[in-house]
């Protein structure tokens, strides 16, 4: 299957990674490619692309797609983008100037049938992003205790049905296994009461978010994604960030005003003494959101968010330091 990407927000994200067409760029989500042949396309001979990516169809669309561009010095690495310093370090670079991070399932991902994201098609549950990984989403489904199934579904899939469906997940699988796509939605749609199918979303997209979320370990790895990526940008360097949903969203938010403000010392205390000092400025006050054109034009963009942060230079003191 082509893979084929529309980048979504790919103007503002362009814009707010204030491209030196000189500088050093990683996409950390290279997925296929659709916001790295921006990026490429506003480097002269001098700058340098990394993509990375997890997914070996990423890969090898991207290995082609590079071949294609000869006057630029692009690389692709396979690997989680949670791994970044240890991806630049191998590759002897030392400080970026931008890196991006698209977070979340890719269109392709979802519309590959047999890799199990979609609940719109049958397949073996899978789920997983990097398929050298050895859980997948049928083997959560087999082993988690009904307890966890309820947390995972509840808190991944923010699902009001959620005690229900993993009561159901666990009764169903007592009797035989469940292993593709469209058994679990026929369990969910069990689950689920009649009366509160008929409105909304499909009644399988939040336990499918919930359970692709916890496969991959995406919250987690989004955490210390963003630690690692800000700690290996330059001064001045810029991480762009875009989400789909508002637990990835509220934790960007939440590590970026962390950075930001890493004091830890009480409000009553007239000086900072816990020597916490800012590590980046926030860019984007409210997250950016696509135009209703760009909604229309790709229905997928709809929830994403984008927010920016920029690295500030060693041992800067944020003016209201001090208290009282």
């Amino acid at each position: 299957m082509q893979f084929v990407h529309v980048p979504v927000l790919k103007n503002e994200t362009i814009e707010g990674l204030s491209i030196n067409p000189s500088g050093i760029y990683v996409d950390g989500t290279f997925g296929g490619g659709g916001h790295a042949r921006e990026i490429i396309s506003r480097l002269n001979g001098n700058g340098r692309f990394v993509g990375i990516d997890q997914d070996q169809d990423a890969i090898e669309n991207g290995r082609t797609m590079l071949d294609n561009i000869k006057d630029k010095n692009c690389q692709l690495v396979r690997e989680n983008f949670s791994n970044i310093r240890k991806v630049l370090k191998n590759l002897h670079i030392e400080a970026v100037d931008g890196i991006l991070l698209d977070i979340g399932v890719s269109s392709h991902q979802l519309d590959t049938s047999d890799r199990g994201f979609s609940y719109m098609q049958d397949a073996k549950l899978d789920m997983r992003m990097d398929q050298r990984s050895a859980f997948s989403a049928a083997d959560l489904i087999a082993t988690y205790p009904e307890e966890d199934l309820l947390r995972v579904i509840r808190d991944y899939g923010e699902e009001k049905w959620a005690a229900r469906i993993a009561r159901f997940i666990v009764q169903e699988r007592s009797v035989h296994p469940i292993e593709t796509t469209s058994q679990l939605v026929e369990v969910i749609k069990k689950a689920i009461p009649a009366s509160a199918r008929r409105d909304g979303p499909h009644p399988a997209k939040r336990t499918f978010q919930a359970l692709r979320i916890e496969v991959n370990d995406e919250l987690g790895v989004l955490e210390r994604a963003i630690k690692e990526s800000v700690s290996v940008l330059a001064p001045g360097g810029r991480l762009a960030i875009i989400t789909f949903h508002s637990l990835e969203d509220r934790l960007v938010k939440q590590t970026f005003r962390k950075l930001e403000n890493p004091c830890t010392c009480p409000p009553s205390s007239p000086v900072c003494v816990c020597g916490k000092k800012p590590v980046i400025r926030v860019i984007t006050r409210k997250p950016v959101v696509p135009s209703e054109e760009e909604i229309e034009s790709n229905p997928r963009a709809r929830s994403s968010k984008l927010r920016i942060a920029e690295k500030l230079p060693p041992q800067h003191t944020k003016p209201g330091i001090y208290f009282g």
